[in-house]
């Protein structure tokens, strides 16, 4: 994987460290550390481990103590999921979407907003 791919992705503990950023943010280091330990079980050096490498890789800011996102879980969902589509379905939309659909049925509500998000898309 090259470096600048990695700085981008964000690996499962991570990803649930910063589920615990966007949700309390801004949140005090001391704080934050509390709350890793309450919901992931992590040690106050871990979490500030955590902290320091995703701060180094511009996904929080942590200024006077105080913990920011610098990037929103809409932008790192958007990430994952073209990641996921190129490396496993070279790039296909359509072939990531039958993929999924070849076991699972839609509800009418889901295939409506689907075809709303389509024709946006489209504009």
């Amino acid at each position: 994987m090259e470096r600048a791919e990695a700085e981008r992705k964000l690996f499962e503990s991570e990803y649930r460290f910063m589920e615990i950023v966007w949700e309390w943010e801004p949140v005090r280091s001391m704080e934050l550390a509390r709350l890793c330990l309450e919901i992931l079980g992590w040690k106050k050096s871990t979490c500030f481990t955590v902290l320091k490498k995703l701060s180094d890789r511009g996904f929080v800011r942590n200024e006077k103590a105080v913990v920011t996102a610098a990037v929103t879980r809409e932008q790192v969902r958007k990430r994952e999921s073209e990641a996921v589509v190129d490396r496993s379905f070279g790039g296909s939309l359509p072939a990531f979407v039958t993929a999924f659909l070849s076991e699972r049925k839609l509800t009418k509500e889901e295939a409506e907003e689907i075809r709303t998000m389509i024709e946006r898309a489209v504009e």
